[in-house]
């Protein structure tokens, strides 16, 4: 495509936004306009990626099924006879002296828990009778009942568990995967994010790519409609007329970088050659009406819904096309008390939700012999108090957030299973036998695939960055 000189130069002298508005032919409005690249896969790509491990992974493939809102440990599974035993009476002043809390006074009372406990699998892990179905599969998963965060509010807890950091701007845990690793597949991004129930928001913060180049940025797909909106044709556009106008776009995205030299330019023709692909790609991978009766029971699906079942389903179908990250959000678990959350009926409404299609998805990777190269994470931000707010009520009583030591449990991936790793004091207060900090989980998981998180960093306003930041360790005890 040849331009006359006078031409060029108008061309030269418009802006990359005006440039996209005139060209885009309604692709411009593609949300993945800038998440994609091609050269992924091609050695030579401008776009900054190791492609490699540092050495021989135990693991491909994560799903990790976040928890949003911070489900209570003391009553899903740390019991305490302790707190039984003094349930009512004022929380010990040694335990919360030294100690910010999010919206409870440290004169608050003690609660036990309403629901009962019982030991399974040889572990002899302790689970409530809210998860009947994780009782099924103790024998397969590792317990971190030691596990502790430093934030106590939503976002920056949210933020710090997904990036390392508590303020908004680092790459996500699954950025720093994509430009790791890459991804296995051609037609599909490396880090995919789904979502569903109602509750606290969430940002694209827990999964932006932060300083890290945009193509590292975690996709979010629906269960629901379009699997990405404006992927696919508006009316009147056939996939010829899609393809011709494509051509046309990429010759006039060509000549701009001949003038600039902008690699982000060759990383837009990119991601529109890819989200062109995506169109017959994506909606294939998100249809889960082809899967058998048998399977959709297990996982407690319901094609056309969006659901927490339905995105366990589509988890093990995007590992299994090589998607490398794939995290759930699963709002609803921030029980206060009140009728906007309590211990009572919204406990049992998210473990409802969640405790079946989660066990379907270890037990239907492990059948398919997946689970041993796919690492299942589940936990969410933080726990919650072992002191009572709200009301002694069946509709009003709830805990307040508890970063200082909570359970998140592990399956797959080169992890130990049956295993209970830490613990919480009498209380379940404070994390106090094998601790285990978030940056000691990223660690530790950036190892099961074959990464050292401390040779992965990158580079920005002259300083090496990395997911762990400044510390943490492999939990070595717990692999496999």
């Amino acid at each position: 495509m040849n331009l006359p000189s006078p031409a060029l130069d108008s061309l030269r002298a418009t802006t990359r936004r005006r440039f996209l508005q005139q060209c885009g032919t309604g692709m411009g409005a593609l949300a993945l306009g800038s998440l994609f690249n091609e050269k992924l896969f091609a050695a030579d790509s401008s776009v900054p990626i190791l492609g490699k491990p540092h050495f021989a992974p135990k693991a491909k493939n994560i799903i990790y099924l976040f928890q949003s809102g911070g489900p209570s440990h003391l009553d899903l599974f740390d019991p305490k006879p302790e707190l039984a035993k003094r349930d009512g009476q004022q929380v010990p002043e040694e335990l919360v002296k030294n100690i910010r809390l999010a919206q409870i006074g440290k004169q608050a009372k003690l609660l036990a828990s309403p629901y009962k406990f019982a030991q399974h699998g040889k572990s002899g892990m302790w689970l409530s009778e809210l998860l009947p179905h994780l009782a099924t599969i103790t024998d397969d998963v590792c317990f971190v009942k030691g596990f502790y965060s430093e934030a106590f509010n939503h976002d920056p807890a949210t933020i710090f568990m997904n990036t390392g950091a508590q303020l908004a701007g680092r790459p996500a845990m699954g950025s720093w995967f994509s430009y790791g690793l890459g991804s296995a597949n051609k037609d599909l991004p490396a880090f995919v994010v789904l979502m569903t129930g109602a509750g606290q928001p969430l940002t694209n913060a827990s999964w932006g790519s932060g300083f890290l180049p945009t193509v590292h940025q975690g996709v979010t797909l629906r269960s629901q409609g379009d699997p990405v909106l404006f992927v696919s044709n508006p009316p009147g556009m056939g996939a010829q007329r899609r393809r011709e106008s494509l051509d046309a776009l990429k010759d006039l995205n060509q000549i701009r970088y001949d003038a600039l030299q902008d690699p982000e330019i060759q990383t837009r023709i990119a991601s529109y050659e890819l989200a062109y692909r995506m169109q017959t790609s994506v909606p294939e991978v998100m249809d889960i009406s082809k899967e058998t009766p048998k399977t959709q029971e297990a996982y407690g699906t319901t094609p056309g819904r969006a659901s927490f079942a339905n995105n366990c389903l589509l988890a093990r179908r995007l590992v299994e096309r090589g998607v490398r990250f794939v995290q759930l959000y699963h709002r609803g678990w921030d029980h206060h008390g009140g009728p906007d959350g309590n211990l009572i009926f919204d406990l049992k409404k998210r473990c409802a939700e969640t405790d079946q299609p989660a066990v379907a998805l270890v037990k239907d990777l492990k059948e398919r012999g997946l689970l041993d190269e796919t690492l299942v994470l589940w936990g969410g931000e933080f726990g919650r108090t072992p002191m009572m707010q709200g009301a002694l009520k069946p509709d009003q009583v709830g805990r307040d957030h508890h970063p200082h030591g909570y359970t998140i449990w592990m399956a797959g991936g080169g992890i130990k299973p049956g295993t209970v790793y830490g613990g919480t004091d009498d209380f379940g207060f404070y994390a106090v036998d094998q601790k285990v900090h978030v940056h000691d989980l990223h660690a530790t998981i950036l190892h099961l695939f074959g990464m050292d998180h401390l040779k992965l960093t990158y580079r920005f306003q002259g300083r090496d960055f990395r997911l762990t930041d400044v510390h943490g360790e492999v939990v070595k005890p717990i692999l496999a």
